[in-house]
């Protein structure tokens, strides 16, 4: 059983506030720089070194390395959130195209979306609650709250999430 004092290797600060997020940058900025072909077709060596650089000159900041080591927190459960998200899908879907993403099929998301919100509009007519004060209540319960600035933080991360894999895996389907 682990107490408080022990750590493993990976929670030592020089991998968490150095070498973690310069490998980080230096591999993001490596893989862009060789996408892009910036500073040349094939200048392996010119990119390895600015991205070794500027990996340098940014850890030896505190402020964008604290900034990155937060981010990586929202990123790793956002991933979490989406992979989840597309296994049940799959197991849903049953097969291996997305279907779904096609024309017809935002037409029956959008048409079903429609049909749930006009189901929930009507049961709230049907109890008698009124619109307004349900949209104070609402306002009130969700950005007004201790916990409401971390979760809206993470849902429009996810969101974005969602976007990019919209338009992604959209561009994928067009092309084949």
């Amino acid at each position: 059983m682990a107490t408080d004092s022990t750590q493993i290797f990976l929670q030592y600060p020089i991998f968490s506030r150095f070498l973690l997020p310069f490998f980080l940058v230096f591999f993001i900025l490596y893989a862009i720089l060789e996408k892009t072909k910036i500073l040349g077709g094939e200048n392996h060596k010119i990119n390895a070194l600015v991205s070794f650089i500027i990996g340098l000159i940014f850890v030896t900041f505190l402020s964008p390395t604290l900034i990155l080591n937060n981010l990586v927190l929202f990123l790793s459960i956002a991933m979490v959130i989406v992979l989840i998200v597309l296994m049940i899908w799959g197991f849903l879907s049953g097969d291996a195209e997305m279907k779904i993403l096609t024309e017809k099929g935002w037409m029956k998301i959008t048409l079903f979306v429609i049909v749930i919100i006009a189901i929930v509009l009507g049961a709230l007519w049907a109890f008698g609650i009124s619109l307004p004060t349900l949209g104070s209540n609402l306002i009130s319960f969700l950005f007004r709250q201790s916990w409401s600035g971390s979760f809206w933080t993470n849902a429009l991360f996810a969101v974005m999430i969602a976007i990019a894999l919209a338009l992604v895996i959209g561009r994928a389907a067009k092309k084949s």
